[in-house]
Order: C-alpha cells, then sequence, then structure tokens
C-alpha cells in the first residue's frame, strides 16, 4: 500500500507504508510533548513559588523545568530538520516543506522557532534580574518573549502531531490522536491561567474570556481528531493538570521571603481549582454528534451558545460552592491563601469581585460572551479543518 506526496511542484512520489506500522510514538514528537509539558508544570510551580515565597533569581528549579522547554524542542526538532535534511531518504523528504535549504515538516520549523525564542528568552531574563533585581512581577519583557516562544512550541507541535497522525493507518495513530489533544489541553492550561479566578466566577466578563478561546481550541481539536469524544477529553485532560498542582504543591514546604505577610504559609500556595470545563465539552460532543454534516457557521452558531449554557450552568453554582467553607480542603483548596492576601479583600473575606456595576451592564457583557463564543467555535473549526488536511 502506498500514498503519494507532491515535492516543490514535482510529480507524485510513491511513500510505501509499512506492512507492519510502528508501535511507538516517534521520539522526536514525544520530546514536543514532553517540552510543553516541562513549560506547563513549571510555570504553575512559579506562579505557586511568587503566592508563598515571593522573592527569587533566575535559577530556581521552576525557571530551570520552564527554560528546559526550549532545550527540548530546540534539539528533538532540531534533529529532525538537519537528519531529513541531510539523509536524502526520498520518503522523509516527500512528507517536509522547505526552509531556507533546509527539509522537514513544517510543525519541526515551528517548534524549533519556538525554542531558540525560549532560549534567547532565558538570556533576556537571567540579564533582567541581574540589572533589576528580584523578579516580583510576573509581566516583564523577558517574559512576553517566553510566551510566544512557548506558542511556537505548542502550535508547531500540535501540527507535527497532526502530520503524523494524518499520515499513520497503523495502531500508532491512537497514541498520536491522544497526544494531540493533550496538547490541545495545554493551550487551555496556560490561557485560562487568569480568568480562572473564584472571585470572578459571578462576572460576564470572566466568562467572556473563558468563552473567547475555550470554545475555538476544543472545537479545533474536535474537527480534526479522530476521536468521538474529543472536547470532552480537552476538557478532561485540563482539569487533571490543573487539578493535580492543587492536590501535588502543597505537599512541599514554602516560607515568604517578600513582606508585607498578611496570610500564614508554611508550603506553596497552589492556583485555583480548574473550571469545569468537562461539562460544556461534553455538551459540544454531543452537538457534533447530532449534526455530522451541518455547515459550519450554522454548527457555531449553535455550538458557541451550547458551551456558554453549559459553563454558567455548571460553573456559577459551583461558585457558591467555592466560597463556602465545604469547600476549604485538600481537594479543593479555597483555604489557600497567598500570602499578600489582605484579610479584608474580596478573596480573605471570600467575597465575589463585582466586575459589572449594574445588571445592565452585565447582559451586555455576557451578550458579548455569546458572540465570542460563535466567532471562537467558527474560527476553531477552521483551523481544526487545516490541520486534518496536514500531510507534512
Amino acid at each position: 500500500m502506498a500514498g503519494s506526496v507532491t515535492v516543490d511542484g514535482r510529480a507524485a512520489v510513491e511513500i510505501p507504508i509499512p506492512a507492519r506500522p510502528s508501535k511507538y510514538v516517534p521520539w522526536p514528537l514525544a520530546c514536543v510533548v514532553a517540552a510543553v509539558t516541562s513549560f506547563c508544570a513549571g510555570l504553575y510551580w512559579d506562579l505557586a513559588w511568587h503566592q508563598s515565597v515571593g522573592h527569587d533569581n533566575f535559577w530556581i528549579p521552576p525557571h530551570v523545568l520552564i527554560y528546559s522547554c526550549g532545550v527540548l524542542a530546540g534539539v528533538s526538532c532540531g534533529y529532525l530538520i538537519l537528519s531529513t535534511t541531510f539523509r536524502h531518504s526520498e520518503a522523509e523528504r516527500a512528507i517536509s516543506v522547505g526552509v531556507w535549504g533546509l527539509r522537514a515538516p513544517l510543525g519541526a520549523f515551528m517548534a524549533a522557532w519556538g525554542g531558540i525564542v525560549m532560549l534567547t528568552a532565558a538570556g533576556f531574563d537571567n540579564w533582567w534580574h541581574i540589572a533589576y533585581g528580584l523578579d516580583a512581577k510576573i509581566s516583564s519583557p523577558p517574559h512576553w518573549a517566553l510566551g510566544f516562544g512557548i506558542a511556537g512550541v505548542q502550535i508547531g507541535g500540535i501540527v507535527l502531531l497532526a502530520g503524523a497522525m494524518n499520515r499513520d493507518s497503523g495502531p500508532v495513530r491512537r497514541k498520536l490522536d491522544f497526544l494531540f489533544l493533550y496538547l490541545g489541553a495545554t493551550i487551555l492550561v496556560l490561557q485560562l491561567i487568569v480568568p480562572n479566578h473564584r472571585i470572578l466566577y459571578h462576572s460576564a466578563l470572566c466568562y467572556a474570556a473563558v468563552c473567547a478561546i475555550t470554545p475555538g481550541v476544543m472545537i479545533g481539536m474536535a474537527t480534526a481528531s479522530w476521536n468521538r469524544w474529543a472536547c470532552t477529553m480537552v476538557g478532561a485532560i485540563y482539569m487533571v493538570f490543573v487539578g493535580a498542582n492543587v492536590w501535588i504543591l502543597p505537599l512541599f514546604p514554602a516560607t515568604p521571603r517578600l513582606g508585607p505577610v498578611y496570610q500564614p504559609v508554611s508550603h506553596y500556595i497552589p492556583l485555583e481549582f480548574p473550571l469545569l470545563l468537562v461539562v460544556p465539552g461534553f455538551i459540544m460532543d454531543c452537538v457534533r454528534a447530532r449534526l455530522p454534516q451541518a455547515n459550519r457557521w450554522r454548527l457555531a452558531i449553535i455550538l458557541g451558545p451550547a458551551f456558554l449554557a453549559g459553563l454558567v450552568a455548571v460553573q456559577w453554582p459551583f461558585a457558591d460552592f467555592m466560597m463556602s467553607p465545604w469547600a476549604r480542603n485538600w481537594f479543593f483548596g479555597a483555604h489557600y491563601l497567598p500570602y499578600f492576601t489582605r484579610p479584608t479583600s474580596h478573596l480573605g473575606s471570600n467575597q465575589f469581585f463585582p466586575v459589572e456595576a449594574s445588571p445592565m451592564r452585565f447582559w451586555v457583557t455576557m451578550a458579548a460572551a455569546l458572540g465570542v463564543a460563535i466567532l471562537s467555535s467558527r474560527i476553531g473549526m477552521a483551523c481544526g479543518g487545516w490541520l486534518r488536511k496536514v500531510r507534512r
């Protein structure tokens, strides 16, 4: 059995498919997944460090874990680029693209670029610490560059896995599909850090922020995936990853090094319990199953409200629970407060922050959230449709 791919406008090249396809994920792809995992784990650890310790320099364990992402992505994808370019294997070159005389799958170039940007940002970040001292703030030029780098690694990894998944017809496709959805979930792990705060769960702005990216990521990955429950899996992977940080980080001791200290802290303070995305993800999967041949705009107009309604239906009452004494335990972590939390603040007194000043403003923002959810879903379908066509 063989498949044909056009190379540089030339005649199609026949690529033989082995009678026994590999049962293992190629190591460069596994390294890219490990790189993204390293970054996400390191970032959550770093943010917990800021909430628990405060003081840090460049050479702390969370930063090492974060910048290991650039090393893993750069080395693995660099090897893939060099091996494809200089091996002169017609089959490998047929499933590659050319960039400045080099050849490799498109995703390898994107992830390698992201890794290089991250390593460049590491040097910039080290200089920033030396020049300005303590890294007491999250937002800084080195961290912005770092954000661009991890975006390149994530998107490159998704494109790389999509190409491998679309070309493979053997048992490894299921593994590739899972890793593909996993990388999609890591986008939510990073992008939902800011809106995922329990004092905002009763504000329309919080739901608008979530709808700006989450439906698009979920439906985009589902459109490109072969999994029937892709949206549900993306939501579940996100919840498990973020939840693991709530359950694991407090097991380790930490002491504040900056003041003023308003809360007694003896261990790491994790970020918030994850949003309940598995429920709207399940609803989206059910809608997709009922309307498999629907026009994309029509499907987006249905999926957007379905996502928003499902999210509000579970997150709104869950917000009340998270403010109650019942959530102040090791599982939900509502009693974990950063050392700089004032007792009179909304978080310290377990009160919702009134983002919208009036009911009218609330409903206008919620209407905007609905429109954003529809647009995000449509963009996600377009991106997922392109990913499903990727072969190299």
